[in-house]
């Protein structure tokens, strides 16, 4: 990548601005009616853990596979939830009002990266959350988002 671009990270704000976004969306997210029920068990740092794994996927510090395990740990983390679709779709609408909310960038190419990848991850996430128990660390590599570049086709994981 041509080093005057920043990355997403870095045109987002940081970690200073992730973990923003994080703690005003999960805010709303205990007070919804339709995901609310899913994190009634949350731990009270998972708004950091999840800044890190966004703000890792956007191209900032490898902080989340460092301390918190990478991508098969995320996974792990939504395996048997039985997501629906009507909770994906509420999920991304919080997110979305939340970035709204503290002030992300909302210039086009920036939400439309933002966007791409939450429409993604999401997916995955539902469809991961309908998969057995566990699923093959070798196959759940840290996902890289872009300007524009997604991850590539999806492949599903492995259950077991």
């Amino acid at each position: 990548m041509n080093e005057d671009v920043p990355t997403l990270f870095e045109w987002a704000g940081g970690t200073e601005a992730l973990n923003r976004l994080t703690h005003t969306f999960y805010g709303k997210v205990s007070r919804d009616a339709i995901v609310g029920p899913v994190f009634k068990n949350m731990s009270p740092d998972h708004s950091a853990h999840v800044a890190a794994f966004i703000g890792e996927v956007f191209g900032g510090p490898k902080t989340y596979s460092e301390e918190h395990g990478g991508h098969r740990e995320m996974v792990m983390h939504h395996l048997g939830k039985h997501l629906s679709e009507e909770q994906r779709r509420r999920w991304i609408n919080l997110l979305t009002d939340a970035a709204d909310e503290v002030g992300l960038p909302d210039d086009p190419e920036f939400r439309s990266a933002f966007t791409a990848y939450v429409e993604w991850g999401s997916r995955l996430a539902r469809m991961n959350s309908n998969l057995g128990e566990t699923c093959d660390p070798e196959t759940e590599p840290m996902p890289a988002w872009g300007w524009g570049v997604p991850g590539g086709p999806y492949k599903p994981p492995s259950a077991k």
